[in-house]
């Protein structure tokens, strides 16, 4: 028994959602400290208040990968989530630029990632269910396209507002702009109407089908994939050694940053390590008494992962650390290296930011443009080939950046980035779909995320310490970091043994 080919059309409108989803991304991105400023944070405090977000999503995404391996309704299996996390995002982006204190605000924001991430990691996982093995390249293909056309509409939508629709992009003290407000309005719309969509134009198979497609699948899965409840490969013993020694050190560094009173962010970083160390200790005493819950088959797996997954989760590593670096940095470094001034009440540096906007712009538009690319060269050069190419041609662009002296010039870089941005969204994604088992597939998609939002907590909390220590506080250095990073990654795509098949539809 074999998975159905799909349509372009059939793949389309299972990653429609997606659509919404990245307007909800972006609209967040782009605003969020603007609101928070406007709300009376100090430039010191954003930091602190943006970290909910990925943190959120480290524990929401397996979470939920976990239930929704175990769910099936009238609905069926992944879409009660689309589902339940678009109204909960769509109601959160319209309090958000409505909040009256920072307190909401981040409340706020808290609440709103979660429930991205609650529509979010099931749309990975959904590909791996419908889609054959040779048909899941383009699936993650087709959510790129989306993810960069969302990117692009929402991150431009307050400037549409403002200089096309005539809103006013001023406000009293304390107050959101009604350019913002209604931005916000429009993506919570247009994320509940994309994950309608999705929902009500798409099917599921069942459990039974989904086990029988695993049954006969010829790959050599290990022998408890096909049991969604099993736990096995990592011993009790280890699994306590393991979460000894990641509280051990947490705990250390946590008191040496204590007691030399450095960047109250490391705290985050080590504090969450101790975290995951004593709940592999509890995880591992409950397995010695016999316990099963979802709890141990969590904490379990988190370590029994398939070895193609934890080679990816290096390649995941780098290459978001460097998209971080990029984030976190590029303003700063333009404004600084290719415009010369740190003055931010200065119209050249405000100029030379509202040009970063353009530069992201271009990037994800890149991104969606080339999208449905990538699987043509796939099939030429193979998956892992075709993410080495486009992972080295955005290090490329980001390091260039500091030989540019032209802000016209500026863009070439971006074409880059775009390329690397579009094939990290899919090619790794398809790589891990069929090295994983379907019973858990939409838990280790949520594991995945983890490898994600670990390198955006280690750029957030050592990158300035390192900018700072070693390259006199000039951002640009934070760039070519992030292009060593980003092309060290796609060196490491060449461990990953990917059997992925390419199809293209004519």
């Amino acid at each position: 028994m074999e998975k159905r080919k799909l349509s372009f059309w059939e793949i389309w409108n299972m990653s429609f959602g997606f659509l919404g989803i990245q307007f909800g991304f972006a609209l967040q991105n782009a605003n969020t400290s603007r609101i928070f400023e406007t709300l009376g944070a100090k430039i010191d405090d954003i930091p602190i208040l943006w970290i909910a977000a990925p943190v959120s999503g480290l524990i929401i995404q397996p979470v939920i990968g976990y239930f929704s391996d175990r769910t099936w309704t009238r609905l069926g299996r992944r879409r009660p989530y689309f589902l339940i996390g678009a109204i909960l995002s769509s109601i959160a982006l319209f309090i958000m630029p409505n909040s009256p204190t920072l307190w909401i605000a981040a409340g706020t924001l808290w609440i709103m990632d979660a429930s991205i991430n609650v529509s979010m990691e099931p749309f990975r996982a959904f590909v791996g269910d419908k889609l054959p093995d040779h048909q899941r390249a383009l699936g993650f293909v087709m959510q790129s396209f989306f993810i960069g056309t969302g990117a692009v509409v929402g991150s431009v939508l307050p400037y549409l507002f403002t200089n096309v629709f005539d809103v006013s992009n001023v406000a009293p003290k304390g107050i959101i702009p009604d350019a913002v407000k209604w931005s916000f309005y429009i993506g919570g719309i247009v994320f509940l109407l994309s994950v309608l969509w999705t929902v009500f134009k798409t099917t599921e198979y069942t459990p039974e089908e989904l086990h029988a497609f695993e049954a006969n699948s010829k790959k050599d899965l290990d022998k408890d994939s096909l049991n969604p409840e099993a736990e096995s490969g990592v011993s009790t013993k280890k699994q306590l050694l393991l979460g000894v020694i990641f509280a051990g050190i947490g705990g250390l560094i946590s008191f040496l940053i204590f007691e030399n009173n450095l960047a109250k962010e490391l705290y985050i970083l080590f504090i969450g390590l101790i975290f995951m160390g004593v709940l592999f200790v509890i995880a591992s005493q409950l397995r010695n008494k016999k316990v099963q819950n979802g709890f141990t088959i969590i904490m379990t797996d988190l370590l029994n992962m398939p070895k193609t997954m934890q080679k990816l989760a290096w390649v995941q590593f780098f290459s978001w650390f460097a998209l971080f670096s990029m984030w976190i940095y590029t303003t700063q470094a333009v404004t600084q290296h290719i415009f010369g001034t740190t003055d931010t009440t200065s119209k050249v540096y405000n100029d030379a930011a509202d040009w970063v906007s353009v530069l992201f712009t271009v990037y994800n538009g890149v991104a969606a443009a080339v999208a449905f690319l990538l699987p043509v060269i796939a099939k030429k050069v193979g998956v892992r080939a075709t993410h080495l190419l486009a992972l080295c041609a955005g290090g490329v662009g980001l390091i260039s950046i500091y030989f540019i002296g032209d802000k016209q010039m500026l863009i070439i870089p971006m074409l880059g980035v775009g390329v690397a941005w579009a094939s990290i969204l899919s090619m790794p994604y398809a790589m891990l779909s069929g090295a994983l088992p379907a019973a858990k597939m939409g838990y280790y998609m949520g594991v995945f995320n983890f490898f994600v939002v670990i390198p955006q907590i280690v750029a957030a909390t050592i990158l300035g310490f390192v900018i700072k220590q070693f390259f006199h506080n000039e951002p640009i250095y934070a760039l070519i970091i992030g292009g060593v990073s980003m092309i060290f990654a796609g060196l490491l795509t060449l461990r990953v043994n990917s059997r992925t098949k390419i199809e293209i539809h004519e």
